[in-house]
């Protein structure tokens, strides 16, 4: 072969291996669930690492009866109305699901437990009242299941997949100048070259009832949303998909992805969820922000927020639909 011959295969080599490192190598594991030619298809890689979630065994059942927590101790603005020994219980909880290495003094200062001045304190209060809020009112996206503070969490004091508003593109990226915040791989994004922040607009700025882009047109008339619009949309449903570790078509009909008739029942908890966490941004973790300390803050200076992958990491039911909050009533009540 000639050098330029060989040259040739060498760059096609090098191409085709680029190329090809995007995708995933059979076999693939993939199930029927519509009708055939109806493009129903869940694709699984069974290859794929599976999060492996130990769920913590419940706090032994506290006495009945017996005063009030509000009536013993001082400050107590949530779990008042809990007898002393079901809310030590649920103390003790909290503790292993959030700071099971700092224990109590994580949160509450050992000199008074009753004071304010960890800012820990001040947002954990806040993440009772949301929890509550959430399994009193968001049934229709988190079922009977419910959430706790694990949930989330998983033994950690700041939940793994949090996220941040941010302006910057990644340093791979800059040289070509201004990017918009798109092209260049983003985790947040599936490694698509999408716009690396979706959740600004649709997880805080309440667009979602712009979030339908398709068509119901061939012609230019009938579009619903810009290539900006779409991009977004997008770009937030590859992160549904990451965060779920599910396909289109585990909501959606691929031949027909705007109709709800042709849709699964797990659209429908999507649309609720995706409005649950908009809800939780907008009115519990956003407004936590001047109660943070400055290095829990993002780049341009915002409280960490949730998006889908908080409480799924990877998974389509959180912790894998076990239901932790049937042992503690008191996140149960609002």
């Amino acid at each position: 072969m000639k050098p330029q011959g060989l040259r040739f295969f060498s760059v096609a080599a090098i191409v085709a291996s680029l190329l090809l490192t995007g995708c995933e190598r059979p076999p693939i594991e993939t199930k029927q669930v519509g009708y055939r030619g109806t493009g129903m298809v869940l694709v699984n890689n069974p290859r794929a690492p599976k999060t492996q979630i130990t769920i913590p065994a419940a706090q032994p059942p506290a006495a009945p009866g017996g005063p009030r927590a509000s009536a013993i101790y001082q400050n107590v603005q949530v779990l008042g109305d809990l007898g002393v020994a079901e809310f030590t219980r649920t103390m003790l909880a909290i503790t292993a699901w959030v700071a099971p290495e700092q224990g109590c003094n994580y949160c509450h200062s050992p000199q008074n437990l009753a004071s304010d001045d960890l800012y820990t304190k001040v947002v954990s209060r806040r993440m009772l009242q949301m929890t509550r809020d959430l399994n009193a009112n968001w049934s229709a996206h988190i079922g009977e299941t419910g959430v706790t503070c694990y949930t989330c969490h998983v033994g950690n004091n700041v939940p793994e997949y949090i996220w941040f508003a941010s302006n910057e593109v990644p340093a791979m990226a800059a040289y070509a100048g201004n990017r918009a915040g798109q092209n260049a791989p983003g985790k947040s994004v599936g490694l698509s070259s999408l716009p690396l922040d979706p959740f600004s607009r649709y997880l805080t700025n309440d667009q979602l009832g712009d979030i339908s882009v398709v068509s119901a047109s061939w012609a230019p008339s009938g579009n619903v949303g810009s290539i900006q619009d779409t991009e977004a949309t997008y770009g937030l449903m590859f992160h549904l998909s990451e965060a779920l570790g599910v396909n289109c078509n585990f909501c959606h009909n691929s031949r027909a992805f705007a109709s709800w008739e042709q849709s699964t029942p797990q659209r429908v908890t999507a649309w609720h969820g995706l409005r649950m966490v908009a809800q939780i941004n907008n009115d519990y973790l956003t407004p936590l922000g001047p109660t943070y300390p400055e290095n829990r803050l993002g780049p341009l200076g915002d409280a960490p927020k949730a998006n889908c992958a908080t409480c799924h990491q990877g998974a389509n039911k959180p912790l894998g639909g076990v239901r932790m909050v049937k042992d503690y009533p008191a996140l149960q009540s609002n």
